[in-house]
């Protein structure tokens, strides 16, 4: 019987987003892909470092004690060859990983379906969009925001945004079009109408099962942090309430910097589709770009 991943939460995520790899990329940028090659067959007995998201993929596979419920899968441009280099660097790190997509140089999100993906981390922004394009939930990862700290061990801390990102980005465009009164207005006389969803609805709805289904050595903890305020919060938590979907914790900032309670709450992810919100938050946790809504035309 052919094996399937039917059930579980699987991450697609490419091997610059897993590890450390910004000086290989360097060499492929400036040169040719047969040098990268050779770069990487050299170093094969030299485990690359952890990279940023290294942290979020680590916890989660914790969560197969006896029962598989997370799949991780490479899912890179990388050639073959390259990617002897990634397991070996996985093993090593010890990161048990079965799969991997190597399709040197071609665009890798057309596996997304197949893999049945609930999440695609990459470093490429063309591969980001497109799959977000492809209904998939996706983000662009910041190579050089700091690393998780190690703080919480057994927990995995993920922090979203809300509009575009949880959320569709139906009332942030009636924000950046007609300004913040108007946007009070609308979301207050819409309070009681679940919003529609956005591209990381169905993965929040995938980490809620997998807290469900639960495991005494590691748990998840989600924090919504939104720039909204409480004069618009109403809608916001209905519509979670609406998707039977909780969150451990929800910040409404009413235009607050993000990043520094991103810095305390101390996620091993946070998703933002505003680019600016993503840098800075980089300065403290590891994050990611989702490229989706008005804000990212």
């Amino acid at each position: 019987m052919a094996a399937n991943l039917d059930g579980q939460l699987v991450v697609a995520i490419s091997s610059r987003a897993l590890f450390d790899l910004e000086e290989e990329n360097r060499v492929f940028e400036q040169a040719d892909d047969r040098a990268y090659m050779k770069l990487q067959l050299d170093r094969l007995e030299h485990p690359a470092k952890p990279g940023v998201a290294f942290s979020l993929v680590k916890k989660l596979l914790a969560f197969n004690t006896d029962v598989k419920r997370v799949e991780v899968v490479m899912l890179s441009r990388n050639d073959p060859v390259s990617g002897l280099r990634i397991f070996r660097s996985a093993e090593v790190n010890k990161l048990p990983l079965e799969r991997g997509v190597f399709t040197k140089g071609r665009a890798p999100y057309d596996y997304l379906r197949s893999l049945q993906a609930n999440l695609f981390l990459s470093a490429n922004p063309q591969d980001v969009r497109a799959a977000l394009n492809a209904g998939f939930a996706a983000a662009t990862v910041a190579t050089h925001a700091v690393h998780a700290k190690n703080t919480y061990p057994n927990e995995v801390r993920i922090a979203f945004d809300g509009d575009a990102v949880l959320f569709s980005d139906q009332a942030e465009r009636v924000f950046q079009k007609d300004g913040l009164d108007a946007f009070q207005k609308h979301e207050r006389k819409l309070a009681s109408k679940p919003l529609p969803p956005g591209p990381f609805m169905p993965l929040l709805k995938a980490l809620h099962r997998l807290q469900q289904a639960g495991t005494p050595h590691i748990r998840i903890r989600t924090a919504l942090v939104t720039a909204r305020g409480l004069a618009t919060a109403d809608r916001a938590i209905r519509t979670l309430m609406d998707w039977n979907i909780e969150v451990d914790e929800a910040m409404f900032l009413g235009g607050l910097a993000k990043s520094e309670f991103l810095r305390e709450f101390e996620p091993d992810f946070f998703f933002d589709d505003q680019t600016g919100h993503v840098d800075a938050a980089a300065q403290h946790v590891p994050a990611g770009h989702v490229a989706s809504g008005v804000s990212n035309p």
